[in-house]
């Protein structure tokens, strides 16, 4: 069955002006391309993406047949969707142990979610 593990980070809602420390930087990073090794050794890795921040999203909203744009994500959060890995588990407490992995735990929160599957047309 397949997974989405979700990253959530304060970081993403909130980006700071400066760039990170590059030290800091660079463990975050290793931490990440180790758990990423982890995945694709079990087989469990399908893909996975950082994503920018908040700052550079858009929202659209369609009402009447016309599209409207805002800058922005839809809510003001803590936390906000810095990334993900699409992953492949034998269950629910496979995919759970494995979104626990993610280092993103230690500094926000992982949202682990079931693919709905849906028939091909």
């Amino acid at each position: 069955m397949r997974y989405l593990v979700l990253i959530y980070d304060e970081e993403t809602a909130n980006p700071s002006p400066e760039p990170p420390d590059p030290e800091l930087w660079a463990k975050t990073m290793g931490e990440y391309n180790g758990y990423s090794k982890m995945l694709r050794d079990r087989g469990a890795y399908e893909a996975g993406e950082a994503l920018q921040p908040v700052t550079t999203a858009t929202t659209i909203r369609v009402r009447d047949g016309q599209a409207m744009t805002t800058d922005g994500p839809f809510a003001e959060t803590k936390e906000a969707l810095g990334g993900f890995y699409l992953i492949e588990a034998r269950d629910l407490d496979e995919a759970l142990e494995l979104g626990a992995a993610c280092p993103g735990a230690k500094y926000g929160s992982i949202e682990v979610r079931p693919i709905q599957e849906l028939p091909s047309a």
